[in-house]
């Protein structure tokens, strides 16, 4: 019963998902979910591009552990898909064929971008940031609707259903500013978190909820799967290594050429803003 309706629910799957037999899943199977209380830890193999080798995997409980939980089923689902979510777009980094340099900042941060299906193409940006990991997740997760104050290229984020600890559903809306090639645009998202020693992810993709349909004035734009991995260096735990992988359908008829030119863009200014706000942080800290 669960697992019908959480596929009636839902509104999105990823059909690769169901089919493992080619896939080479040693690695990031790594899902919480704390609502539960049901983590059970072992241990997976990384990307060599993470820098480390030891990590950890997931085993969902079993539909009679998650129903002794306060959540309805309609919940759970958000749950299920943000988990679904983190797994595909970590499949996508752990695949490190096809990715292309596409910018090199002089500070360090780089960004890749790899071609999938469709065609359309997805970045990898990977930056080091002078801050911690729970101070990040902090930000990116925990005052997620505070990012419209350090981020002038977001106008709103509204945390619309919050289902335990560890997966939202989000409506955020982009602000209209100056040289934004894509121009103004919607996300409902369900995003999901997962801690685990020295590392945090953050997943997400987009959603449907029947209670918040498209908004008059905008495109609904399609985020996801995406993800945010956040892992403490090896030499200072109080910086962090953060790698995002951006994923996302603009909808409109813009021309790939734009997109696939703003989308990165967008990253190096989230993440220089990002920047800003730890600064900021810091001074009044």
């Amino acid at each position: 019963m669960l697992s019908a309706v959480i596929k009636l629910c839902c509104g999105i799957s990823y059909p690769h998902l169901r089919s493992m037999a080619g896939l080479q899943r040693t690695a990031f199977t790594v899902i919480g979910q704390e609502v539960t209380h049901m983590h059970r830890w072992g241990q997976i193999l990384r990307p060599e591009w993470m820098g480390l080798h030891a990590g950890f995997a997931y085993a969902e409980p079993k539909t009679e552990a998650v129903r002794h939980v306060s959540l309805k089923e309609e919940e759970l689902c958000y749950v299920h898909q943000g988990q679904e979510a983190m797994r595909n777009a970590l499949d996508i980094l752990e695949d490190k064929e096809g990715w292309k340099t596409e910018i090199v900042e002089d500070n360090g941060d780089v960004i890749c971008s790899k071609v999938m299906a469709g065609p359309r193409k997805v970045f990898r940006l990977e930056a080091v940031l002078e801050a911690n990991i729970e101070e990040l997740y902090k930000i990116l997760f925990v005052q997620v609707e505070e990012m419209d104050r350090w981020n002038p290229n977001i106008q709103q984020i509204k945390v619309l259903k919050q289902v335990g600890p560890e997966t939202i559903v989000t409506h955020e809306v982009s602000a209209e500013t100056a040289g934004n090639l894509i121009g103004q645009r919607d996300f409902l998202s369900v995003r999901h978190s997962c801690k685990h020693q020295s590392c945090i992810y953050l997943g997400g993709a987009a959603t449907q909820l029947e209670s918040f349909p498209l908004q008059k004035g905008f495109v609904r734009a399609e985020d996801g799967p995406t993800c945010i991995i956040i892992e403490a260096l090896a030499e200072d735990s109080r910086r962090s290594r953060f790698t995002w992988l951006l994923n996302m359908d603009v909808k409109g008829w813009l021309p790939k050429s734009i997109v696939n030119q703003a989308l990165p863009r967008a990253q190096l200014d989230f993440t220089r803003h990002l920047r800003r706000r730890l600064t900021a942080g810091a001074t009044m800290g």
